[in-house]
């Protein structure tokens, strides 16, 4: 497990970085790879945007047959105030071009939202790498 702490523009580029090389060091392709720091760019910048600071986690996650990453963005703002409504192309409420929750969601394997107002958000990110046998001894 990584954390990194999200509190400048600069970190959007370091958050690419540090997630691109950890999908690679676990063996995920280029369009993988791809994928994943874009959502780590739309989601970073989400942080920065609405909330100022935050952090990232990276975890490798296992499930017998496959290997993941799981890439949890917290922030400690204002919450989303409606998750079906952010989760639309075209919505935005900070005036973007509203791309960023839904086509992120589009980019990865599994993603969940969990807010709450005034308290938070944290957004949960995983993209398997399929076939993977695991030894769970």
């Amino acid at each position: 497990m990584e954390v990194h702490e999200i509190k400048s523009d600069e970190d959007i580029v370091l958050a690419r970085h540090f997630i691109r090389d950890r999908a690679k060091e676990m063996g995920f392709g280029l369009v993988d790879q791809t994928k994943l720091t874009t959502v780590a760019s739309e989601l970073v910048r989400n942080i920065l945007l609405y909330a100022g600071k935050g952090k990232v986690i990276t975890i490798e996650v296992k499930n017998g047959f496959d290997i993941g990453l799981k890439i949890e963005f917290i922030d400690y703002g204002p919450g989303i105030e409606n998750i079906e409504l952010a989760l639309k192309d075209g919505y935005t409420s900070g005036g973007g071009l509203g791309k960023g929750l839904p086509g992120s969601k589009r980019l990865v394997d599994d993603f969940f939202i969990e807010t709450e107002k005034n308290r938070g958000t944290k957004i949960t990110v995983i993209k398997w790498l399929r076939g993977v046998k695991i030894d769970t001894v």
